[in-house]
């Protein structure tokens, strides 16, 4: 049995998680949780009983040298992050890079994660994408920004409802007002809804409808 399994959790709706997911936090010995109170509803609606720790982002550096030491002692591990998949602009990356570096296996499962729905219903092109995460919030947003204008593939990056209007604006700047682009929030969630058009539009739909809820905008490369 492998000492780490990467497990998708569910980014909306509950029932977005597999059997195999279900069953492979019921059997290991521990759970890496981002935010234990997040992960202890999804626990308790699967009624697994499988005891959580926290692993997050501020602790995740101090965690993996002892987390090693006890996958090569024999315990087993999942880490989980509050939705989606972990390492995927979520802790995940140290963890892993760790077991590969001590020769100690992990298994990633398939399962939820917000940037695949997103840009297979945009209506843009999905055999060439580059994904961004989210863009830096201060020093090196505008060079991100800048490269991003030669970008061919088509561009998918994450963005809190905090900073829509700010983004769409920057990218209106640096990509031009007419450029395509479709925007998912909510993914799998009661209020699920996707904008598509022009930047410039899309802008102004967010201008008279306030930003709420987890975005992906996905934006049509450069032709």
């Amino acid at each position: 049995m492998p000492q780490l399994y990467i497990v998708p959790t569910p980014i909306g709706n509950l029932e977005d998680i597999t059997f195999r997911s279900v069953n492979i936090l019921k059997q290991v010995d521990y759970i890496l949780a981002e935010d234990t109170r997040v992960s202890g509803k999804l626990l308790k609606h699967y009624q697994i009983e499988t005891p959580m720790q926290s692993h997050h982002q501020h602790n995740e550096h101090q965690q993996v040298d002892h987390l090693i030491h006890r996958m090569q002692k024999g315990e087993t591990f999942a880490l989980i992050s509050d939705a989606g998949t972990p390492g995927i602009s979520d802790p995940g990356f140290l963890i892993v890079r760790a077991c590969v570096e001590n020769h100690i296996q992990v298994i990633c499962l398939p399962g939820a994660t917000a940037l695949i729905p997103a840009i297979v219903q945009s209506g843009i092109p999905s055999d060439r994408f580059v994904f961004e995460g989210f863009l830096p919030v201060k020093k090196g947003r505008t060079k991100k920004l800048k490269e991003l204008t030669e970008e061919e593939r088509t561009i998918v990056l994450y963005e809190s409802p905090y900073r829509v209007l700010k983004t769409l604006k920057n990218l209106i700047e640096f990509l031009g007002k007419d450029r395509y682009v479709s925007i998912s929030r909510e993914i799998s969630k009661k209020f699920e809804s996707t904008v598509h058009g022009k930047l410039s539009e899309v802008f102004q739909h967010f201008e008279h409808h306030p930003p709420k809820g987890e975005f992906v905008i996905v934006i049509d490369g450069k032709k």
